[in-house]
């Protein structure tokens, strides 16, 4: 089945990721938050998986596209596509982590506009709204 899906971060004018398409393993029209999200997970580490962690032979300069450059200074790491830790993601444990983090209260889902805040809260996929994640910054800072 086939999910739209936006990352944003609070405070920021531009999201991380646009709007984007992923496609699930489910079939059903009515799923969980938890399964949802181990779904997603599974999904994205399959895809950061399938990438070639070929080693490059030659050092280049490698710079960003100028409409790019914003979103990469916004978010406070500029990236540019190389892979320096060539093992592969662990399916159950990124599932793990992601639920753990939902709990933790580390990042916040929304389907339509309404923030779904249980894991067993059942969604119904037919209606086909967007997803949005949002990765929520903690304050740092003291009182003295």
């Amino acid at each position: 089945m086939e999910i739209k899906v936006t990352v944003k971060q609070l405070g920021k004018k531009h999201p991380v990721l646009s709007e984007q398409k992923i496609e699930i393993n489910y079939e059903d029209s009515h799923i969980t938050l938890q399964h949802l999200l181990q779904l997603v997970v599974q999904q994205q580490v399959e895809a950061f998986n399938a990438q070639s962690f070929e080693l490059e032979d030659e050092d280049y300069t490698k710079t960003p596209q100028d409409h790019y450059l914003n979103i990469l200074t916004d978010t406070g790491k500029a990236g540019f596509g190389s892979i320096y830790n060539l093992k592969k993601a662990d399916v159950d444990k990124a599932q793990e982590n992601v639920i753990q983090a939902f709990e933790d209260g580390m990042f916040a889902v929304f389907y339509n506009d309404e923030q779904l805040e249980d894991l067993s809260q059942t969604i119904d996929l037919s209606l086909q709204f967007t997803f949005a994640f949002i990765r929520l910054t903690f304050l740092a800072g003291s009182y003295w």
